[in-house]
């Protein structure tokens, strides 16, 4: 590799954020603001994680563009904008910990009325207990999308005393196909939705679906929002046989006004399924990783797109 190989980084200061910097690049910074001059010679890229289009789109002004390696483990949203020529990485592995814990607390704040507790103490009641909570113990959990993030919330809820059910797109050791689907859902207590957002995934989540939910499941979405057909679950809330706790929806952001806000059951959190401080430590090791990689022409990991490098 070059001495003067261009990268752009989203990072003021990459030696302090990454902890070391490998030698023989030459960093250009960029997060989304105004674009810097010689994009044009930039090779290496990684977008900034709460950027905006701008950030996918910039994309377009970089011919001489070899590897973008997201912060993100969605990677849909680059596909329309990286060239067959370029490698793309996603950041498999670095949202496991926020995710996984974030699926958990939805769960657990869904079964134990978490929120309820919230509006009744904003009001400085103390209502009588009119029910037991549900318990996650002795429940049935079903992962959709069986990937990193999956063994990882599998390994969280081994805590709690209930059983795991794998799906994955494939069938492998321990894992059923997405054919057995239909199946399996009417035997889980909670449907975790992992998958990728896919033209095999989009609107998955439809009224068929939910109609083969059991009374009283509970349908959580830390996935992408695209994965669930909104009209489909308002109307499956609305009947109040099923309850949804959704990190991400369809349309995102939310506007004020929308339905869902009101359906009955539901919990909404604002797409804060990777935003931890747990992010920033593994995504610094990833990029690093990355980077040395590239400098020794070692292959790099992660690849989803394009050629190996």
């Amino acid at each position: 590799m070059a001495d003067d190989v261009k990268i752009l980084l989203p990072w003021q200061d990459p030696e302090t954020f990454l902890g070391g910097m490998p030698s023989g690049f030459d960093v250009t910074f960029y997060d989304g603001g105004p674009r810097p001059d010689g994009l044009d010679e930039i090779e290496y890229y990684v977008p900034h994680y709460l950027g905006g289009p701008e950030v996918v789109e910039v994309i377009g002004d970089m011919p001489a563009l070899k590897v973008v390696q997201t912060q993100t483990a969605g990677f849909e949203n680059f596909l329309p904008f990286v060239g067959a020529d370029t490698t793309l990485c996603n950041a498999r592995g670095v949202h496991d910990a926020s995710t996984a814990e974030l699926a958990v607390a939805l769960i657990l704040a869904s079964y134990r009325r978490i929120p309820l507790a919230v509006r009744n103490q904003d009001e400085q009641v103390w209502p009588p207990l009119d029910r037991p909570d549900d318990s996650l113990a002795d429940r049935t959990a079903l992962i959709l999308g069986y990937g990193s993030i999956g063994e990882a919330l599998e390994r969280r809820l081994a805590a709690f005393e209930c059983d795991v059910i794998r799906v994955a797109r494939r069938a492998r050791d321990g894992v059923h196909p997405i054919e057995d689907l239909p199946d399996l859902l009417p035997t889980a207590d909670v449907v975790v939705v992992l998958t990728p957002a896919t033209e095999q995934t989009k609107g998955m989540v439809d009224a068929k679906f939910l109609a083969r939910l059991k009374d009283g499941a509970l349908l959580v979405n830390v996935a992408r929002g695209v994965v669930v057909n909104t009209d489909d679950l308002i109307a499956e809330l609305g009947t109040g046989r099923i309850r949804a706790a959704l990190d991400v929806t369809d349309p995102e952001p939310l506007p004020s006004g929308h339905p869902l806000w009101s359906a009955p059951n539901v919990l909404i959190n604002p797409h804060r399924g990777g935003a931890s401080t747990a992010f920033a430590p593994r995504v610094a090791r990833l990029v690093r990783a990355q980077l040395e990689r590239y400098a020794k022409g070692e292959p790099l990991i992660n690849v989803v797109a394009g050629p190996p490098r």
